[in-house]
């Protein structure tokens, strides 16, 4: 008996550590995200400089985006992740530098941005 015992009590240490590891993985997994005030004062103080040629700067630039839009409120996160993909396609570009199109489309995102954050 002693045997089945033990097996019980491993399986059941063996579930509870797999259940608090997926639970911890799980919650890891998405990054806890910031309100609209604290997403627009966070804009506010961002020091972000971009260095480099006009590539070099599309390609930080976008990289910088990339890295807080899942940080910021959803309202304000979404516009920047459209502006990331925007500066991608920019600094993939011959060039590495905005088009007038990709400027509008910039603007269009700023601006809704600019609806929360005023």
């Amino acid at each position: 008996m002693r045997k089945a015992r033990t097996g019980v009590v491993s399986s059941a240490l063996m579930l509870s550590a797999a259940l608090a590891a997926a639970l911890l993985l799980g919650g890891c997994a998405r990054t806890p995200r910031m309100d609209v005030n604290a997403s627009c004062g966070f804009l506010n103080d961002d020091t972000f400089k971009p260095d480099g040629n006009q590539q070099q700067q599309s390609k930080q630039i976008a990289q910088h985006y990339h890295e807080i839009a899942d940080k910021l409120a959803p309202e304000i996160g979404d516009p920047i992740k459209e502006m990331a993909a925007i500066m991608d396609q920019a600094a993939a570009s011959s060039l590495g530098a905005a088009t007038q199109e990709q400027q509008e489309k910039l603007k269009v995102q700023f601006n809704k941005i600019g609806e929360y954050c005023k």
